[in-house]
Formats: structure tokens, sequence, C-alpha cells
């Protein structure tokens, strides 16, 4: 029991909210890599993410609260703003497969979920909120599908992803992960209509100088309640949020451009090159060019 509550006690005290590089008019993003551990943080974010692992036997799943040693070979689907996250633990493999895709929590229309044909998908996405694994079976009956995905293009990998998801909906044997009654989720997941006005403002200006004025005078309120209110909401300041997106950007900048370091910083809004790379290292383990030069495997936006 008290491994359970230390646990508890390190989720609730470590978890990082993760701006991903993905853009509004991306549908999704596949991040294929080899590797020989596993070094990401407990963290959550907005989109959903489909993640096939392969050659991790002895890794350690967490996702909300439920903690397992995984197999040799596994399919697991995390739910918008489901705290997750992968640990070497006891891996001892040298060459880790990871396949991880996500796309936008709104990537399929409400309306278009209702038809009776999507009825299948709109129940796994619902239940993705707790967390899905996959059965071995289906895992491997879909393996061959998910790796060639970022060989396809356009609208073919589109289709393409939405068949994966209606073969995933349809499949038997599925486990659900996290207990109904965890409250551990992020609390960004209990938004208002103001709090996506001001996370959009931040989305579309990140480049430019945003202040408080700036955001409470959008949300009609004075500075002093605007502050409160987003914290409430969110759990984070307006600033700590502001930088998570800055970096979310320059991190997708660095993978698919070779502009230098102040280049990225700047056009990502920092105007001080040693503060951005302070922060950057903060919140990614590395610096920029770390991050950059240690970049393995593939990343490509649909």
């Amino acid at each position: 029991m008290q491994n359970l509550n230390t646990a508890y006690r390190y989720m609730k005290n470590n978890v990082m909210r993760e701006i991903t590089p993905l853009k509004k008019n991306d549908c999704f993003t596949i991040f294929s890599r080899v590797k020989s551990s596993f070094n990401f943080p407990l963290h959550y974010h907005e989109e959903f993410e489909l993640n096939f692992i392969q050659g991790a036997k002895g890794a350690k799943r967490v996702v909300g609260d439920h903690f397992e040693e995984i197999d040799d070979l596994e399919l697991v689907l995390v739910g918008s703003n489901l705290q997750h996250a992968w640990f070497t633990h006891n891996c001892k493999s040298e060459k880790i497969k990871e396949i991880t895709i996500q796309f936008h929590k709104d990537f399929f229309d409400e309306n278009f979920l209702h038809r009776n044909q999507l009825s299948f998908i709109k129940t796994l996405l619902e239940i993705s909120a707790r967390g899905i694994l996959f059965s071995k079976a289906t895992t491997q009956q879909l393996a061959s599908r998910i790796t060639k995905l970022n060989k396809k293009h356009g609208f073919d990998s589109v289709i393409e992803l939405m068949l994966i998801l209606h073969d995933l909906s349809t499949s038997r044997n599925k486990r659900i992960l996290s207990d109904a009654s965890f409250n551990g989720t992020s609390p960004h997941c209990y938004s208002s209509r103001r709090i996506e006005k001001t996370y959009e403002y931040m989305n579309q200006n990140f480049d430019k100088s945003i202040t408080l004025s700036n955001l409470a005078s959008l949300s009609n309120m004075s500075e002093v309640s605007f502050s409160r209110f987003f914290k409430q909401r969110t759990g984070t300041t307006f600033i700590d949020s502001l930088i998570d997106i800055r970096v979310g950007h320059a991190s997708r900048i660095l993978i698919e451009s070779t502009k230098n370091i102040s280049e990225v910083a700047y056009e990502c809004g920092f105007n001080n090159i040693s503060n951005f790379n302070r922060i950057f290292k903060k919140k990614k383990g590395c610096s920029p060019k770390e991050f950059r030069e240690n970049f393995s495997g593939s990343r490509i936006f649909i």
C-alpha cells in the first residue's frame, strides 16, 4: 500500500503538460523511432495518442492510476488529457521500436460521430479516456499497417488511420486500464470557452509579446480576476502555459528545419537566447542543440 501511495503522490506532483508539435490544420502526426530506453516523464496532452511498442518486455506502463509491466508487444490508445508514460523499469532491450500516432481531439466531428456507421469509433474514443490496451492478437494483426502508415500520403493516410481506428473499435478482448473513479486527469480538462479563447489566442500569437492585460481584456475580466480564474481552471499560470506553447512550437521547428538556435528562439517569442536555452532544457531535459542532435527516427505531419 505504501508503494501505491508513493506512486499516487509522484503522479500528482510530477505530471507534465505536453504541448505537442501538432498544428491546428494537421490531421495527425506519426513519430517512429528505435531506442534503448524510455526517458519522457509522466505527462498529458489534449491529443489522442495511439502507441505501438515492440521489444520492451519488462518496461512499466503508467496510464491514469494503472501501473503494469508490459510484454514484448503492445498497443495502447490514450484519451485526451489522460496522464501516461512508459518507464524503462526492468527492460533490458537495446532495440525498442516505438510508433506514436497523435491526433486532435476533434479529428472526428461530433455530429459525424453520431452517425450509425461511426458508433463503434465513438465508443472507442469515449472509453479511451481511461486508456485501452488492445489484445496481442489485435496488435499483431495491425502491426504491419501501423508500421507502414507513414509511407502513405495525404488523404490516403487519413483514410487508413480511420480504418485502423475502426478495426480497433470492433476488436475483441480490449482492456480498459485506469479505474473509473480515478480523478487524476489534468485540471485543463475542466475548461471553458474563455480558456479555449485564451489558448487559441496564445497559439496564434506565441511569437509576439503577450501580456496578462491582453488576455484579461480578451476575456472581459480584470487582470487579478483573470489570473485567478486561469489558475483555477488549468492548474497553472498563463505564463507557464505560454512557455509550454512556445517550447512546443520550437520543438517542431527544430525537428523540421535547419534554422539555427537563435532563429528558432526569436521565431517562437523568446527574446533572449540564454533564457530560451535555460527554459528549453528545464522543459525537455536537454538543450535545443542536444534535442536536435539526439533526435532519432522520423516524424511526419499529415
